[in-house]
């Protein structure tokens, strides 16, 4: 039985994580090396990683606010990012192609929401594609709405999770 870690990112994730992130969206969708260089150096606490055997697998990045705007592409950034803000905002749930469908990715969240509970933040907010909605709901979510976002190019809903 593989051996699951769940740890705050580094620095020196960056590179692995954004192979991982650009293995696992489709183009535009993707976050540059850079974006997620930021968002580690910004708020490791909100950036949860997954190692499998010591390798790392997938990942949760996230910033808070106390106002949520989900169609904010700015935010991808962190810009207006404050770390002591009651609502978090997922940008990327993500595991490599090569370890998908071993529930690596419920294990993930579930840790993260743990996480993010201890922390003593309020409610978790995400943006999902047509086919993870379902998914998401499963987890806890609840549907907010289709998003004013076309990031990428494409459609996008709005979840959130009181926590």
């Amino acid at each position: 039985m593989p051996t699951l870690h769940f740890r705050n990112a580094v620095s020196e994730d960056a590179t692995r994580c954004y192979h991982i992130e650009i293995g696992a969206y489709e183009g535009d969708e993707a976050a540059t090396l850079e974006k997620i260089a930021t968002r580690i150096d910004l708020y490791p606490e909100g950036f949860l990683i997954l190692e499998v055997d010591g390798e790392v697998v997938g990942f949760i990045n996230s910033g808070c606010a106390h106002e949520v705007v989900m169609s904010d592409e700015s935010f991808k950034e962190l810009v207006g990012h404050s770390a002591d803000a009651p609502n978090v905002v997922i940008m990327s749930v993500v595991v490599d192609p090569a370890h998908q469908g071993k529930g690596y990715a419920k294990q993930l969240m579930e840790a993260f929401i743990l996480r993010m509970k201890g922390m003593g933040k309020q409610t978790i907010h995400l943006m999902c594609k047509d086919q993870h909605v379902e998914l998401y709901r499963r987890m806890g979510y609840r549907y907010v709405q289709p998003s004013a976002s076309d990031h990428g190019g494409m459609a996008w809903h709005e979840m959130v999770m009181d926590i």
